[in-house]
């Protein structure tokens, strides 16, 4: 029996899983499964050919997807995000760096059977960034791919060396496929900063404060902001982030100077997020309980970056700006939310 072309998402219930998903069905080039802990939602799960139930850490059930499914992409989404990670430190390296190695192992395997590479999409994170102290940051401003990265979470530390393994997985099976001249895993990652969707709900990461405000005033609540008024990071709205996703993910590989790029949109400040939330819904109350660890976490990450590279070799263009992201996509979208 054939096995069937297929692109492979991880953790396909977060926030990136409901906008790739619901892209590449609007595109119907691609057949899409799916691996998570949990099922997906109705809506969602309509959109895909076969969602499995289960853990990256389980090797039977990625055989068993190896067994029945070609898989030519893999969107590696599957993590445990940053303020979770800092209270349980081992949970999150089991998930976040032994998961990604079970799932390029697989990828090579796939490579393997198939014989072509897997494009391996992996996201990965501001986190992965640290300075030492807000001063820093404000003096050094946009900073590139390879400078400051000595994170300061787990979070952290777990994507930057899975970032080391995928560079690690494509040059070694370059080397061993010298005679094909064509390695089996075509690794390539995307350092995201927050990333704000309007569709699904906060799950209280570390970049949460923006859309939470937006969802606590849309409910008539009260909300206050868990970091100061002059907290600055780069940000991005969840369509120019899929979009970036597949935009790299189909770039011709010889177009590609780096393994893992930048990519960025707006970075205002905690109180110019304020003020755009309050004059959309006036008479809302948005205060500040300035939650120190979580404050923390955030002053070690650059206020912004430079993603010239991503622009030059794959031709990232976001398309949503600061305005745009919040009165086009962000508060409209959530206002219709609660006043269903």
């Amino acid at each position: 029996m054939l096995r069937k072309p297929v692109v492979l998402i991880t953790g396909a219930g977060g926030e990136i899983g409901h906008g790739l998903i619901t892209r590449l069905a609007e595109d119907g080039t691609h057949s899409v499964i799916t691996l998570d802990v949990r099922p997906l939602e109705p809506g969602i799960a309509r959109l895909v050919q076969r969602e499995f139930v289960g853990s990256i850490l389980d090797t039977d059930v990625l055989e068993r997807i190896l067994s029945e499914y070609e898989v030519d992409h893999v969107f590696h989404l599957a993590a445990l995000l940053s303020t979770r990670s800092e209270f349980t430190p081992m949970t999150a390296h089991h998930v976040n760096v032994e998961g990604t190695i079970n799932l390029l192992e697989f990828a090579q395997k796939q490579g393997e059977s198939h014989g072509r590479p897997v494009v391996f999409m992996y996201p990965s994170s501001i986190a992965a960034y640290g300075l030492p102290d807000v001063e820093s940051k404000m003096r050094v401003g946009r900073v590139t791919e390879n400078e400051w990265t000595k994170p300061t979470t787990m979070y952290g530390c777990n994507k930057l060396y899975c970032e080391h393994m995928g560079r690690y997985y494509a040059k070694r099976y370059k080397q061993l496929a010298a005679e094909t001249l064509s390695g089996k895993v075509d690794f390539r990652s995307l350092r995201f900063p927050g990333l704000i969707s309007a569709v699904t709900i906060p799950s209280g990461g570390t970049s949460d404060y923006a859309p939470e405000m937006i969802h606590a005033v849309a409910q008539g609540k009260p909300y206050a902001c868990f970091v100061r008024p002059d907290t600055r990071i780069p940000f991005m709205a969840m369509p120019d982030g899929v979009e970036a996703l597949l935009k790299l993910a189909a770039a011709p590989k010889g177009n590609l100077n780096h393994t893992v790029y930048n990519v960025g949109a707006f970075n205002p400040s905690a109180d110019e997020i304020r003020q755009v939330v309050l004059e959309a819904f006036p008479g809302s109350e948005i205060t500040y309980s300035v939650d120190v660890k979580r404050q923390g976490i955030v002053d070690a990450w650059p206020a912004d970056v430079d993603d010239t590279a991503a622009r030059r070799d794959w031709g990232f263009a976001p398309q949503y700006d600061f305005k745009r992201a919040f009165s086009e996509y962000l508060i409209p979208t959530i206002r219709r939310r609660y006043q269903k």
